[in-house]
């Protein structure tokens, strides 16, 4: 790791809205960016003049020309629109399983440039650490310096340094993440439950980028649940605990393992969907084996999938109902359900919606733990630009 390079003087005020406003928004030119901010022309290009000279932003070449004043009359003058330049920081993300971490190495717009895994050697703090210090080694072994280190986790996270509570961990009392990880790494470093660091990766830089009101499900080992109203993702003490689980689906539905009847756990994780097949086959079946025998017309496979569709469409529109979002990202190793189950799905959604609501988006992701792991650099992003 190289972390030798001196940090910049943090920028404020209006200097740090220009920077944040190319990076979420740009390419944009001049222009555009002095009215969306209230600058004057003048004011706009004292402010980007030290930001280009450093290299954060870079005028990008349309190609285009102005025209004059004329219709059709070219200028000659093509237009040169700032962004970010990505490559001027650097990133590590990683994401803490039960079993192993997910890293990867980032630019400033969160694009991948290199991904690894690590298995745990334990569950303490001290191995969870040791995999991370490894990882992020790994990563920039001939790569540039990093100016900061995300790490996400299921489970309760305070002020992005502490955490609480991480069940598949088995921490049960305070465990100060962030500090240990500093010191290994010598590095700024930001914490964060993983559904919202995935979340505050699809508001940044993912399908949801522009949107300042949706909400993101997460459907696999467990049920993840994140949130963005007024462009601000809501952060809560209780986002790591998994509240959207216990959501009543299905009064006659299968009981989950803290005894509710037909909640989201019971009918959407992938352990409750191979639970009821595997019981009905009168053997053990793979997740994707269940969805494969329903899409292929097996009876039991059919009926639980189907089930299983029919309360995911439920979820989205009771998420949809009370919180008036439009769009719904759906993530998560189990999401391959949506597309078997769709027709259950858009039917269960049509039910529970009032005729007349508005149209309802479901941008369904396929992801893996790289994906989780890019929400951890996001995070380090977020927390590394909003500081500047």
């Amino acid at each position: 790791m190289d972390a030798t390079s001196e940090p910049s003087a943090p920028l404020t005020g209006a200097t740090r809205a220009v920077a944040l406003e190319v990076l979420l928004r740009g390419p944009v030119s001049r222009s555009e960016m002095a009215r969306r901010l209230d600058l004057s022309a003048g004011s706009l290009t004292r402010l980007t003049k030290p930001l280009v000279d450093d290299g954060l932003l870079v005028e990008v070449d349309t190609g285009l020309e102005h025209t004059g004043p004329d219709q059709g009359v070219r200028t000659g003058r093509r237009t040169r629109p700032l962004d970010i330049n990505p490559s001027a920081h650097h990133f590590v993300g990683a994401k803490v399983t039960g079993d192993d971490v997910h890293a990867v190495l980032t630019t400033l717009r969160a694009e991948v440039v290199a991904s690894a895994r690590r298995p745990l050697t334990g569950r303490d703090p001290e191995s969870v650490v040791n995999a991370v210090r490894e990882l992020t080694d790994d990563l920039t072994a001939e790569g540039p310096p990093l100016s900061r280190v995300g790490v996400s986790l299921g489970g309760r996270v305070a002020r992005h340094t502490t955490v609480t509570e991480a069940p598949f961990l088995g921490w049960t009392e305070d465990v100060p993440l962030c500090a240990l990880l500093t010191d290994a790494l010598g590095l700024p470093v930001t914490v964060d439950n993983d559904l919202l660091a995935l979340t505050r990766a699809e508001h940044w830089f993912g399908v949801a980028r522009g949107h300042d009101r949706f909400a993101v499900l997460t459907i696999g080992a467990g049920i993840g649940y994140g949130l963005v109203m007024h462009d601000t993702v809501v952060d809560s003490p209780d986002a790591g605990i998994g509240l959207l689980g216990h959501c009543p689906l299905d009064p006659l539905g299968p009981l989950c393992p803290s005894g509710h009847r037909g909640c989201a756990t019971a009918m959407l994780t992938t352990s409750s969907l191979r639970a009821a097949v595997s019981v009905g086959l009168r053997r053990s079946v793979t997740y994707d084996e269940c969805l494969d025998l329903a899409a292929d017309g097996d009876p039991v496979a059919a009926q639980v999938v189907t089930a299983a569709g029919h309360a995911l469409g439920r979820l989205v529109a009771a998420i949809a109902n009370f919180t008036l979002v439009r769009k719904i990202v759906l993530a998560g190793e189990g999401v391959r359900l949506a597309e078997v189950a769709r027709t259950a799905v858009d039917e269960a959604v049509r039910a529970d919606r009032a005729p007349t609501a508005g149209p309802l988006e479901l941008d369904v992701q396929h992801s893996d733990f790289t994906h989780w792991a890019r929400g951890a650099a996001a995070t380090a992003i977020q927390a590394h630009v909003l500081s500047m």
